[in-house]
């Protein structure tokens, strides 16, 4: 019998098998409740369930990212993982822009004491 080469076992696992998924169903269901029980509970304060909220969904993407999609760090999958940095960073940078510019907007559109029918009088 011929030994299997450990290369050939890390490809296996990067794309996929019943024991990688297995583990990503299981951390994906297990931060699923724990950010189900940090709102639900009440334990927690309105921004302290916020930012919980948010650290366990970087967390699931991460997971979801390793485990589903099979991005890593190895030779070939280095190039999807780069494309994925790029395109979340287009996508960061859109919605900053989007949020500033509606922030911008809101903040110089009407000065705070002229109420709208002031505004629409003409002097």
């Amino acid at each position: 019998m011929k030994p299997i080469p450990i290369h050939a076992l890390s490809r296996s696992f990067q794309h996929g098998n019943l024991g990688g998924y297995a583990t990503g169903l299981g951390l994906s269901t297990l931060l699923t409740l724990a950010a189900f029980g940090a709102v639900m509970s009440g334990r927690l304060g309105h921004g302290a369930a916020l930012a919980a909220i948010v650290a366990l969904c970087v967390l699931q993407l991460g997971v979801q990212l390793v485990f589903f999609l099979h991005l890593g760090t190895t030779g070939d999958q280095r190039s999807n993982t780069a494309i994925f940095a790029c395109t979340a960073l287009l996508v960061a940078i859109i919605v900053a822009g989007s949020l500033w510019v509606t922030h911008n907007a809101n903040a110089n559109m009407m000065p705070t004491g002229m109420s709208a029918q002031r505004a629409m009088v003409k002097d």
